[in-house]
């Protein structure tokens, strides 16, 4: 082979070494969802917990209407606020196993050996974010169904915004939080810290009572957390009265740290191969 042909195949191997999108494919998505199918914890969080706890707590008040004037009068009860709750509790349960699974991969040196490919840490946090998306849609249906089935009544807007925000938002931010705490926490003891950590910041946050029933100090200490933003949007459909700046900006804020923080810390995870 010439000097010429052989220049020109290095030419073309390198062109081929770096894909658009960051080697993001949906081959590479479809064998993500798949593995997180056959994790029974996964399925766990996803479905059967979210569904169970509105069932204990929020069903048994079905006639008991929100102390809150604007949302009584609209005939909701309080297992209308305690389902929207729930199912972004089950979202952000099942969102944070998704990336915290990422754990494992390091145990096993998988992800090492994602830095031999051509993927880029961006491609590789989309992929586990649209994973940990799509569990959290179903853990809000889930949840959603077992509610319209036991009587909770709303308007279709207040389903469905209500809804999105859980799923899109909720998804979002505690996917990445669950990539981050696998990056930071060792091995299987991930999944147990990052589930200790979203249980602390729901009832801080005030996701399953109104922060107004807090001491003073606690409410303010409740605005910093990454539930207070994602909480009062979801709940803002229910009560009509719309939810401020500083709660999108604390949603917003908290996604970009926790992005920021995992695809840092995926580079640095993988800098020696």
């Amino acid at each position: 082979m010439s000097t010429s042909t052989a220049s020109a195949t290095d030419r073309v191997s390198l062109e081929r070494s770096v894909p658009p999108l960051g080697a993001f494919n949906l081959t590479f998505l479809r064998i993500e969802m798949v593995r997180k199918l056959r994790n029974r914890r996964t399925i766990l969080f996803t479905l059967i917990f979210p569904v169970a706890m509105y069932l204990l707590v929020g069903y048994p008040q079905r006639n008991e209407p929100l102390t809150s004037t604007s949302i009584a009068q609209g005939g909701l009860s309080v297992a209308a606020y305690l389902m929207v709750s729930m199912a972004l509790y089950g979202a952000m349960m099942s969102a944070t196993q998704a990336g915290a699974a990422v754990a494992t991969e390091r145990a096993l040196g998988w992800s090492r050996q994602l830095r031999l490919t051509p993927l880029n840490p961006v491609a590789n946090v989309a992929t586990k974010l649209i994973a940990g998306l799509v569990f959290g849609l179903i853990a809000v249906g889930g949840t959603y169904i077992a509610g319209a089935l036991t009587g909770v009544r709303m308007d279709p807007e207040q389903w469905i915004v209500s809804g999105l925000v859980g799923w899109l938002l909720g998804g979002a931010v505690f996917t990445t939080l669950g990539l981050l705490m696998g990056y930071l926490v060792p091995g299987e003891n991930t999944a147990q810290i990052t589930s200790l950590v979203i249980v602390f910041f729901s009832f801080i946050g005030g996701l399953f009572y109104p922060i107004s029933m807090m001491p003073e100090l606690l409410q303010q200490i409740a605005a910093w957390t990454p539930v207070y933003g994602i909480g009062e949007i979801a709940r803002a459909p229910l009560t009509g009265e719309g939810f401020d700046l500083g709660a999108l900006l604390n949603a917003l804020g908290w996604l970009a740290i926790f992005a920021t923080g995992t695809a840092l810390l995926f580079r640095r995870d993988t800098k020696r191969v």
